[in-house]
């Protein structure tokens, strides 16, 4: 991976997270805020979409932590090391919390009028695809772990042949 490529990767995480710890710092106590004026039938929603919100940015902002060490392991040429897996095991859980949290907040959203159930459908959906990503993190971890073991092999193989000669 080029100087530029890791340069422009990390300028886009830097600015997710702080758009994430944006959300978090700011927009979450303005949507607070903007809840207080709920219907009195609604106002049970409160609490658990502000405590879903949260939660969510916080996986986010996991996830990308996570992608941060594995570029820079990139960057170093360690990426093919067992020390990788911790991470992509990490944003794998995150992803997968991600599409559980989703699917609370349709399943907080389902019961009552507080929204239609076409859009409970639709949050249904986010929740298939977050979940999604989940399992192609998955599967990107034991395209991993085959690169691993072809780079220990090859190791093994270059210090037989060193051996020989």
């Amino acid at each position: 991976m080029g100087k530029l490529t890791v340069l422009a990767l990390r300028a886009v995480l830097a600015g997710l997270l702080a758009g994430s710890v944006f959300v978090e710092a700011v927009m979450v106590p303005l949507l607070a805020a903007d809840l207080n004026g709920l219907r009195p039938e609604y106002a049970y929603l409160r609490t658990p979409v502000l405590v879903l919100l949260v939660l969510g940015a916080l996986t986010a902002q996991t996830v990308l932590v996570c992608v941060w060490r594995l570029v820079t392991m990139v960057r170093r040429g360690t990426v093919f090391s067992h020390a990788a897996f911790r991470y992509v095991d990490v944003v794998t859980g995150a992803f997968a919390a991600g599409a559980a949290l989703v699917f609370a907040f349709a399943v907080l959203l389902a019961p009552g009028e507080a929204a239609a159930p076409g859009v409970v459908l639709l949050i249904c959906g986010a929740s298939l695809a977050v979940l999604g990503v989940a399992l192609i993190v998955l599967v990107l971890r034991m395209l991993l772990a085959q690169a691993v073991e072809r780079e220990a092999e090859a190791k093994r193989m270059r210090a037989e042949l060193a051996e020989v000669i």
